[in-house]
């Protein structure tokens, strides 16, 4: 179990003073990567060797967005493998050790040249999980719903990261950009999130 306390500050909240979307997942992925460097699958074994982590499905519940200037705790652990997926939950907790968010992800490696998906074995790259019970479900595949109305969009150089492609936590800020359910102080109380490919 990988385990960060931290305060909310200004960078972190929306205009209503709730962590937002799009940082919530960052602090998931930080703590990814953070625990993954722990268990031994970190950037020496794989960006240093041309394989890059990949997110590919999200998914949250949401009982109560934290708020600026709260101190909340981020948990992650690593599930059990899946041939070449790498299952993931985590929690944000309260001060009082309340449950506010539930998530996991599923995360693969990829080849930074060919972009293609890699076996871990072949790189002697295995990460042990382990699963209660307690879990936040897996993400599933999201069924692609048709829409009234859609926004084009071109990356800007700022969202790009280091693996070459915009970022998988900017997209939830484009997705709240397009609907009013922010602006008007709701909160989604369950995410659901596939990428199906990548932005270069």
């Amino acid at each position: 179990m990988y385990s960060i306390t931290l305060k909310l500050k200004n960078k972190d909240v929306d205009l209503h003073r709730r962590l937002r979307t799009s940082r919530m997942m960052e602090l998931f992925q930080e703590a990814s990567i953070a625990h993954t460097e722990q268990l031994g699958a970190g950037r020496e074994k794989t960006l240093d060797r041309g394989l890059l982590w990949t997110v590919f499905q999200q998914r949250a519940d949401i009982v109560r967005m934290p708020e600026y200037d709260e101190e909340i705790t981020v948990e992650s652990w690593p599930g059990k493998m899946q041939h070449v997926l790498f299952p993931r939950y985590y929690r944000i907790r309260d001060n009082q050790g309340n449950v506010l968010v539930q998530a996991s992800a599923m995360w693969l490696l990829i080849d930074m040249q060919s972009r293609r998906m890699v076996f871990p074995s072949q790189y002697g790259i295995r990460i042990d999980g382990e699963e209660d019970g307690t879990e936040s479900p897996l993400p599933r595949i999201v069924r692609q719903e048709k829409t009234e109305a859609y926004t084009s969009f071109r990356v800007p150089y700022s969202y790009c990261d280091l693996n070459g492609h915009m970022n998988n936590t900017r997209y939830y800020d484009l997705a709240e950009d397009q609907m009013p359910l922010a602006a008007h102080e709701r909160v989604p109380r369950e995410i659901h999130c596939e990428f199906i490919a990548e932005i270069r």
